[in-house]
């Protein structure tokens, strides 16, 4: 006979202190179930007022699936109620794990030695093994991640969880503004990653854009410019920088093909950025080979024409003008008052 237990929580955030007990209950019995409890009541309570957000439930399933996805013997699933934090009913919590598990539990897993006498009575057939309930291994918790926020404790936040709470700066603006030199410099202030424009890799594979620009190059970009997103998030430290968007691939559509794409506003209105930008063209244009709009006036129309095609988005933007140190200050004084906690 199979030895079955399970390790519940709200995981509200998953820290590594999960991940040891879940671990090492996975290796004191033949069948492990991690028990995602959940209530949009609860949730939304024990963050109020905290310097974390609630984590829509979906999230935190997703965390633990690709947790344990290598696990064999573990299996994760989800339990939700409509109760709140201070009325929770465990009785009725413990018959809908019983029904989510759908096996004879032997073995209860915890941390907390205050659960001792619940679990004693709702699962009476149940051993409780606490694991690491003096939190000697992983002094860590998800109340104290709650109180100071996750950057606070980020060394106990997950690979897996990191993308989720990952800052996203995107920086805007037209031709020659200083946006590729600006997402550099604060990628390597910030010590992380950042997103090079792939507009510009794409046209340098192409030889250029003006006149050999396909219409069907512009998905390709933004789609690319995407998993760049993806992979520079991935591995980023707290903050991630990038060099345009889909809203700025659009302009350049209207730009070198006259044509405005719907599956490029489809694109932009998913995208959520936490900080952007906007790089005004009041420094000198330099001619770097791909660059062919230089003049004065072509200038201020096509920068006019991206803010209506950004506000037209409901991208909000804050403008930066200046010489390139002025850029580079305000970027920093503005990360730094948006995002305090960096």
């Amino acid at each position: 006979m199979k030895k079955v237990g399970f390790f519940g929580g709200k995981f509200l955030p998953l820290h590594q202190g999960h991940v040891y007990s879940i671990i090492k209950a996975s290796t004191m019995v033949d069948e492990l179930y991690v028990v995602l409890s959940h209530s949009e009541k609860r949730d939304q309570e024990l963050c109020a007022g905290s310097s974390l957000s609630s984590i829509p439930c979906h999230i935190r399933l997703r965390w633990l699936s690709q947790l344990t996805k290598e696990m064999d013997n573990v299996k994760v699933v989800e339990v939700e109620d409509q109760e709140g934090n201070d009325d929770y009913n465990w009785k009725e919590g413990s018959l809908k794990i019983r029904e989510a598990i759908g096996r004879k539990i032997d073995v209860v897993f915890s941390s907390e030695i205050e659960y001792a006498p619940t679990f004693k009575e709702l699962y009476p057939e149940a051993k409780h093994i606490l694991i690491d309930e003096n939190r000697e291994q992983v002094p860590i918790s998800a109340t104290k991640i709650r109180e100071k926020g996750v950057f606070a404790y980020w060394g106990y936040i997950p690979e897996v969880a990191k993308p989720y709470f990952i800052k996203k700066v995107v920086i805007l603006g037209t031709e020659s503004c200083g946006k590729s030199t600006l997402t550099r410099n604060l990628a390597l202030i910030y010590n992380t990653t950042y997103v090079k424009e792939y507009g510009r890799e794409y046209c340098e594979m192409l030889g250029g854009c003006d006149g050999i620009i396909l219409e069907e190059d512009y998905p390709m970009i933004a789609y690319g410019h995407k998993l760049k997103e993806y992979e520079a998030i991935r591995n980023a430290n707290k903050i991630v920088f990038i060099d345009t968007e889909a809203v700025v691939t659009q302009f350049y559509s209207e730009l070198y093909n006259q044509k405005h794409q719907t599956v490029l506003d489809e694109i932009a209105q998913i995208q959520k950025y936490d900080l952007c930008l906007y790089l005004e063209p009041d420094v000198k244009w330099v001619d770097d080979g791909l660059r062919v709009h230089g003049d004065k006036k072509v200038r201020e129309d096509n920068n006019h024409r991206l803010k209506e095609l950004l506000k037209e988005n409901g991208v909000k933007f804050v403008s930066i003008g200046g010489t390139y140190q002025e850029r580079l200050e305000k970027s920093v004084e503005l990360i730094g008052r948006t995002f305090k906690e960096i």
